[in-house]
C-alpha cells in the first residue's frame, strides 16, 4: 500500500476515534457495508478510500477534503 493511502486511513481512524465513533457509523456516512470499513482498516486487504468516500466525510465532519491529505508528497526517493 502507497504511504499516501495508509496516510488516509490513518487520518480517518483519527477522526472516527476523536468523535467517539465506530466502524458501523463511518459505514453509514459512506452508505457502504461495515465490512468495506474493516477492509480498508486491514492490513491484509486492498480497499481503499476513494476521493468520493473523502468528499462525503469531509462534508460530514464540516472540513475540507484537503485535510485528509499531508501537507507534502510521502514519497521518499
Amino acid at each position: 500500500m502507497a504511504a499516501i493511502e495508509q496516510y488516509v486511513i490513518d487520518f480517518v481512524i483519527k477522526l472516527r476515534d476523536k468523535h467517539n465513533l465506530n466502524q458501523e457509523d463511518i459505514a453509514t456516512i459512506l452508505g457502504v457495508k461495515r465490512t468495506f470499513i474493516t477492509n480498508v482498516e486491514s492490513a491484509k486487504n486492498r480497499a481503499k478510500y476513494n476521493l468520493s468516500h473523502i468528499d462525503k466525510l469531509a462534508d460530514h465532519f464540516g472540513i475540507s477534503p484537503k485535510d485528509f491529505l499531508p501537507e507534502k508528497s510521502l514519497i521518499k526517493e
